[in-house]
């Protein structure tokens, strides 16, 4: 009886690293989220996770995560975080 106690204990433990080694390599590998730029017609930007079809009317464009680097001052003023369920307009957030 100990010996069959002994063998399922040891390959428990050996599930268990496995496992563990498995999740180590996923989240090794995974990619940091990343969030685009939104930007209205009067400069106002903030960050969205889930692109939404914006109304046309709002002059709303989404830029790449990237894009923000290379435009940090003039026209542009960086508002947020915001819960991305919504936009800016005159510095007032406005939920969707």
């Amino acid at each position: 009886m100990e010996v069959t106690l002994t063998k399922v204990k040891s390959a428990l433990v050996k599930s268990a690293l496995v496992a563990l080694g498995a999740a180590g390599i996923v989240a090794a590998t995974a990619s940091a989220a990343s969030a685009d730029v939104a930007c209205n017609r009067y400069g106002e930007c903030w960050r969205v996770y889930n692109h939404y079809d914006y109304p046309p009317t709002l002059g709303v464009t989404i830029h790449g995560d990237d894009w923000w680097a290379g435009h940090p001052t003039g026209h542009w003023r960086w508002r947020g975080p915001r819960d991305d369920h919504g936009y800016y307009r005159n510095g007032i957030w406005i939920t969707l």
